[in-house]
């Protein structure tokens, strides 16, 4: 294949690698045959200088052509999380939501907390499976190439340190990537960072779709769908399959057959 160059989210040039193309269609859920069918398809009309977000929207309408719908919302799930904030979701809620599935135990969201020279406000309060207490700044970007780096790295550990006599341990969370210096000072002052593909073993995705935890913008509701979502805080896909559902659609005016409709798709999705 010919090599491209092409322009990422944040305006740096980089070769187009149509491997990339393959292994996130075959986490979405496509069979590897598919995968590498639709890599060829988007190799095929990729021009050079043409930005990650419009090869974003090639890939999208292949999997369109030649995947279920589940597995072209799979792939859309950085963009999902991206709406959240947008949909008057809260980012740390969501995040609560999932380190509760893995075994932490959510003591606070934006809770206010004297520290020994300021009052901080505390996106998350913690407390892990081994009963330490933690600090959890989150950062929530929604849009595309923007790295969470050394500043809010430093930015958190700080706030530790003024409030150290009531934790025991800090953690930074995003929904993008984080740079390299943000890693290496983490490191070094042992501060746990869980951000888009970050650790490499289990990043935020990894921990999203090990336990099915999708946003609930993954099942693509509209405006007013969202902000009915939202006030009733339904921020995960697959809750949607406890409620009660007429009770759910006289409590939001949401109509029993969308409601259906995606709960339908939850189940796709979560298969």
């Amino acid at each position: 294949m010919k090599k491209i160059i092409i322009t990422k989210a944040n305006g740096q040039k980089a070769e187009f690698d149509p491997n990339k193309v393959v292994t996130t269609c075959i986490r979405a859920g496509a069979d590897p045959a598919i995968a590498k069918q639709i890599a060829r398809q988007v190799h095929s009309r990729v021009r050079y200088g043409m930005t990650t977000k419009e090869i974003y929207k090639i890939v999208l309408r292949f999997l369109s052509e030649n995947a279920t719908p589940a597995i072209k919302q799979r792939y859309r799930l950085k963009e999902s999380i991206m709406k959240l904030g947008p949909a008057g979701f809260s980012f740390e809620y969501y995040i609560g939501q999932i380190l509760r599935h893995y075994g932490y135990k959510v003591l606070s969201v934006g809770a206010k907390i004297q520290g020994r020279c300021v009052i901080h406000e505390v996106d998350l309060s913690l407390e892990s499976s081994d009963e330490k207490i933690w600090l959890a700044e989150c950062k929530y970007h929604n849009f595309p190439g923007r790295y969470t780096g050394l500043k809010e790295s430093l930015y958190t550990h700080a706030r530790f340190l003024d409030l150290a006599d009531k934790f025991d341990g800090e953690m930074l969370v995003c929904n993008t990537k984080v740079s390299p210096e943000a890693i290496t000072y983490a490191t070094c002052i042992g501060q746990k960072l869980l951000s888009w593909r970050f650790p490499p073993q289990m990043g935020l995705e990894k921990m999203i779709e090990e336990k099915k935890l999708y946003p609930v913008t993954i099942l693509g509701p509209n405006k007013r769908e969202l902000e009915l979502l939202s006030k009733s805080n339904m921020m995960i896909a697959k809750d949607l399959l406890d409620i009660d559902i007429y009770e759910f659609a006289q409590k939001t005016r949401l109509p029993i057959k969308r409601l259906v409709a995606m709960q339908r798709l939850t189940n796709q999705i979560i298969s």
